[in-house]
């Protein structure tokens, strides 16, 4: 992924910014590696994330879920591709849904009220584009409230439903990092189940640890991809959970990214 040819074979046409799905290869190793390109000249300025480029933010996402140990977001890297300097990260495969919703529960998914599965949160109530009343309802899972976390520390602006990938493999992945590590708190997340409750304590290990560590293992993997004032306002954001390590409330008039999928 990191020094293969990348072969253009399809695109997310549904993505806001240019999104290619690739396949790297090598002369050594032919077999194909799937992966995502996001190329810098395919993505959309927006006013409220002026400095760097979301492909750097994606980076910098990648470097912090890995140097926490977490493996929420997969393998990514800034490199060159067919159109330019972007973003590169390995692809998920999903398991098939079949039918409008399948014999099967998504992380992240709609339902009527009075059916919310057991093992499923209620996060909010609202009314789908028929008109009918339905509830917004995400899994309590471990593998879920780990990506939660995340997001804090990430301050993801943008944690859509569909951003959230249970792997063949039995991991869940996030993916979709462009405005995440804002100086400003900009937390939009569908996953506000867990709000007001206290982070699990093998999670909070792994978060002393990142501060611990941070300047000697964090600061330079994000150096250059995040601005300092970033960088610094992610220290904050990790130490202010160290010393209250409790899943924040929803502050903002607008705690949800929209669409929501």
């Amino acid at each position: 992924m990191e020094q293969g040819e990348l072969t253009v074979v399809g695109r997310v046409v549904s993505a806001s910014n240019a999104t290619l799905v690739c396949e790297a290869a090598t002369d050594s190793d032919p077999t194909p590696v799937r992966c995502v390109y996001k190329p810098v000249r395919g993505e959309v300025p927006l006013w409220d994330f002026p400095d760097g480029t979301l492909a750097g933010r994606e980076v910098a996402s990648f470097e912090i879920s890995d140097a926490l140990g977490w493996d929420v977001i997969p393998p990514t890297v800034l490199r060159d591709g067919p159109f330019g300097p972007g973003m590169v990260q390995r692809w998920i495969d999903t398991p098939e849904r079949h039918g409008e919703h399948g014999d099967r529960v998504e992380l992240v998914d709609l339902c009527p009220p009075d059916l919310v599965p057991a093992g499923w949160i209620p996060v909010l109530q609202a009314y789908d584009g028929d008109g009918e009343e339905v509830s917004l309802i995400h899994a309590d899972d471990p593998r879920l409230n780990r990506m939660a976390v995340l997001d804090l520390l990430l301050n993801n602006a943008d944690r859509k439903g569909g951003h959230a990938l249970e792997g063949l493999d039995g991991y869940v992945y996030g993916v979709d990092h462009g405005i995440c590590l804002h100086r400003e708190d900009k937390l939009r997340t569908v996953l506000w189940g867990w709000a007001g409750t206290a982070v699990d304590d093998v999670l909070m290990a792994d978060v002393v640890e990142f501060v611990d560590g941070f300047a000697d293992r964090v600061e330079p993997r994000v150096r250059g991809h995040i601005t300092e004032s970033e960088i610094e306002a992610l220290l904050g954001r990790a130490c202010a959970l160290v010393a209250n390590p409790v899943m924040p409330q929803p502050m903002s008039s607008r705690p949800i990214p929209w669409p929501a999928f």
